[in-house]
């Protein structure tokens, strides 16, 4: 079955940088559209980036574009979510996310990790 560990998140300072990465077990990777989602306290949990399976297509939300890059490596069944200029409002438990299809709609997602938790100071 299909396990996805995310880690890199912790505390940052407003402007700063971190990146996140998602280690994918248990499945055929690049079959797959991988995805991040981000959920604050008392927020719903919303789309941040998407990227097809082989790296060539990517989205972003409005509110991270210019900010953030998603990346995957297929041999290393990884994908990765580099951040760069943190704002407070990036504040977050990130998760990383599969899907069959190509989407941005949590719903559409059946695998999920159990977040890693990002922080950002002003």
């Amino acid at each position: 079955q299909v396990q996805l560990v995310e880690s890199g998140g912790g505390l940052v300072q407003a402007g700063g940088s971190l990146r996140l990465s998602c280690a994918a077990s248990g499945g055929t990777f690049n079959r797959y559209t991988m995805s991040w989602f981000r959920q604050a306290p008392g927020k719903e949990r919303e789309f941040v980036a998407a990227i097809t399976r082989g790296g060539g297509g990517t989205d972003y939300a409005d509110s991270v574009k210019g900010r953030f890059a998603i990346s995957r490596d297929n041999a290393k069944n990884t994908v990765y979510l580099q951040m760069n200029s943190l704002k407070p409002e990036d504040t977050a438990v990130y998760y990383c996310a599969r899907s069959l299809g190509y989407s941005l709609t949590a719903s559409d997602y059946n695998s999920w990790g159990q977040g890693t938790q990002v922080t950002v100071s002003s």
